[in-house]
């Protein structure tokens, strides 16, 4: 297992001006040579960002994920709870689904921090790696690029709301919500709300391919990933 953790660690470094530094200490194995092993990191990060960041900017990458759809933030239940029973399921859907829009177009701009934050990765963060947890790598970025992200999205998120039409369908769907008589008046933070649940659903797709790494074989979908790979097996 730690073999392998300093593998996938090392995938995170495909980017980075220090990878052939590491690459190059670590000793020959199966008859596989360092630039290859460099070449087969770099090839398995790019298929990541491809596979499991990049599918979420397509229409329905959140909303028919079970894993990072969004759904109504808790002080919103009642709205929706509320709008179903009288009659009113297909605006309370439509609501959902404007949310999951606005994420699906932000995600469009983490790839560039991603490759920033595999840069910045150092000999130390990658000993911590190697050493972590099983998420390590993830924890890792979520670390390095939280920040980044949220004031990458949240704009985009604000204007996406106007370009999906979700400032209309929300403020028609609370505003009938509160003419509902004996409700208590909401006025959510939808932006904040919809950044945030952006970002856990980045880190945890990310998450996905890096157990898939770890896991499966079939994943392995190059001969340079096949051979690179099979020295953690």
């Amino acid at each position: 297992m730690k073999k392998f953790i300093a593998v996938f660690a090392l995938v995170m470094l495909s980017s980075c001006a220090e990878l052939q530094q590491v690459v190059n200490s670590l000793p020959t194995e199966g008859g596989i040579d360092n630039a290859t092993i460099g070449n087969g990191l770099k090839q398995a990060l790019d298929f990541g960002i491809d596979k499991q960041v990049t599918k979420l900017t397509a229409t329905d990458g959140f909303y028919k994920n079970e894993l990072v759809k969004i759904a109504l933030p808790a002080e919103l239940q009642k709205v929706d709870s509320a709008l179903r029973k009288i009659g009113l399921s297909s605006l309370a859907d439509e609501g959902i689904k404007a949310l999951n829009r606005a994420a699906e177009d932000a995600v469009s701009e983490a790839t560039p921090i991603f490759v920033n934050a595999v840069k910045e990765l150092t000999i130390t963060d990658v000993r911590n790696i190697l050493f972590g947890n099983d998420n390590a790598a993830t924890v890792y970025l979520e670390g390095k690029t939280q920040t980044a992200l949220y004031d990458k999205f949240n704009p985009v998120i604000k204007n996406s709301f106007s370009k999906v039409g979700a400032d209309e369908i929300w403020t028609n769907l609370i505003n009938r919500y509160n003419s509902i008589p004996l409700t208590n008046n909401v006025n959510p933070d939808l932006t904040d709300y919809v950044t945030q649940q952006a970002l856990d659903g980045v880190y945890t797709m990310i998450a996905v391919e890096e157990k898939q790494i770890r896991t499966n074989i079939a994943s392995r979908t190059t001969n340079l990933l096949r051979n690179v790979f099979s020295l953690q097996d």
